[in-house]
């Protein structure tokens, strides 16, 4: 009797190589981006499809900024015209979209489309789309560690009480199921301060696939490489 696919309650992708893809087809890397879109639509709806209850993708951290500036500055419309262009589709699909990173540095306007969208999408109960936008792992924890000296200065919190669970739900993404799995395309081997105390106990997959060329099938692959993982969280399994 074959094994029945165990779908990941939430994935997590650091979409890795679109400037490699474009630079192998002697383009500019802003090419490469925006085909890196068309792999971000692909995965969403495929994610959506199969009842992956969040998807989180990492689209600009915040070490992203000392890039060219004319990149940075392509990037940014690219998040404008992605933002317009999917909104509908998005709340058609009843896909709920939540920014997570520390947006102040982005324009007012760009500020006002998420929220707009996080708005119009609110209600959704669908899958949870999270984009990492201006996201660092570093950030997070430090942001969170703010907001719990302001609760200890408040008096909403004892330093006694503070405890992980206490710091995780100050942390981004609390609120959804823990990152099962994260996917890195571009074959590189590393998590590039990307949601370091959410996957503490995720599964990992690495592929050299550049980001555009990431289709459902590669998709599926890595979710049955998931499927032969054993998971511990750390205690032993007798044989």
């Amino acid at each position: 009797m074959s094994q029945k696919k165990h779908i990941p309650n939430h994935v997590a992708i650091i979409m890795d190589g679109n400037g490699r893809w474009a630079k192998s087809r002697n383009q500019l890397r802003v090419v490469g981006h925006k085909a890196g879109l068309k792999a971000v639509r692909k995965v969403v709806q495929h994610a959506s499809l199969i009842g992956i209850k969040a998807l989180t993708l990492y689209a600009f951290s915040s070490e992203n900024w000392k890039r060219p500036e004319q990149e940075v500055s392509s990037l940014m419309s690219l998040f404008v015209y992605a933002l317009n262009r999917e909104a509908k589709t998005l709340h058609k699909n009843n896909i709920r979209l939540n920014i997570i990173g520390d947006i102040s540095r982005f324009s007012s306007q760009l500020q006002a489309m998420i929220a707009d969208v996080q708005s119009m999408t609110l209600n959704n109960t669908g899958l949870v789309l999270n984009i990492a936008a201006n996201y660092g792992g570093r950030w997070d924890i430090t942001h969170a560690i703010k907001k719990i000296i302001d609760k200890v200065n408040n008096n909403e919190l004892l330093i006694d009480d503070l405890t992980e669970d206490v710091v995780g739900k100050e942390l981004s993404l609390h609120e959804l199921p823990a990152v099962d799995l994260v996917i890195r395309t571009g074959g590189e081997h590393r998590i590039s301060n990307f949601l370091l105390w959410q996957i503490a106990y995720s599964e990992f997959y690495f592929t050299d696939i550049l980001w555009p060329d990431f289709d459902l099938n590669s998709f599926d692959e890595a979710i049955s490489i998931f499927n032969k993982r054993e998971r511990r969280f750390g205690q032993v399994v007798d044989c």
